[in-house]
């Protein structure tokens, strides 16, 4: 069992990967910067996941006491957070979920990173910890459906191969979710605009679609 802080985990994709990993056994910490919206979270993932093992409270709270630290926030709030908490997650795994994006009257739009990507954004800014970059593809809707399982391939990629290990480990704790190697965090780029190219799909089709890599 592992203890999973997901900073800004008052989101849909947070409390949906929350949900699955509080089912598969881990104790849980929902993360928010005010408290009132930690414990609504926490009720949810409850009301989803009864037997679970879940907290909620301050961001900094969770990341000190995490083994993983899951980053959930919107795009916008992504870099001023993790300057905010680089003590509390000093050394530990951080897994990077956010696509930097934002929403016109198009729809999404990918927006351009200093660093590359997110993840390595994140790993600039975080130099001691970890960073992994993973779970871009799995629709936040369909996680909270937490009795039905899931489908799809979960791309990890990570310059710290025995960390990649780790987290692949947990992507398999969620059923029928598969997880890919995708090599190191510069890679991470791809998997976040794929994420775009994804919502794009989804809007046209009016679906919830994820990806299935074949082949391996």
């Amino acid at each position: 069992m592992a203890k999973i802080a997901f900073i800004g985990g008052t989101g849909p994709e947070g409390m949906g990967l929350a949900m699955r990993l509080a089912k598969s056994g881990n104790a849980v910490f929902i993360g928010s910067r005010t408290e009132e919206r930690a414990a609504e979270a926490v009720a949810k993932v409850l009301e989803a996941v009864p037997e679970g093992e879940v907290y909620g409270g301050f961001n900094p709270e969770g990341a000190e006491k995490a083994d993983f630290v899951f980053v959930t926030v919107p795009a916008d709030a992504h870099h001023d957070i993790l300057v905010d908490l680089a003590d509390a997650i000093a050394d530990k795994i951080v897994v990077d979920v956010v696509v930097p994006m934002v929403w016109d009257k198009e729809g999404p739009r990918a927006i351009e990173v200093e660093e590359g990507s997110a993840a390595e954004q994140a790993q600039a800014l975080l130099p001691k910890a970890k960073v992994v970059s993973a779970f871009h593809h799995l629709d936040a809707t369909e996680l909270q459906k937490v009795q039905k399982p899931m489908q799809g391939d979960v791309i990890v990629c990570a310059d710290h191969r025995p960390t990649k290990k780790k987290v692949m480990d947990l992507v398999e704790q969620i059923e029928y979710v598969r997880a890919l190697d995708g090599g190191g965090l510069a890679n991470s780029r791809y998997t976040e605009q794929l994420t775009v190219l994804l919502l794009h799909i989804n809007k046209i089709y009016k679906a919830r679609a994820g990806i299935r890599v074949t082949g391996v």
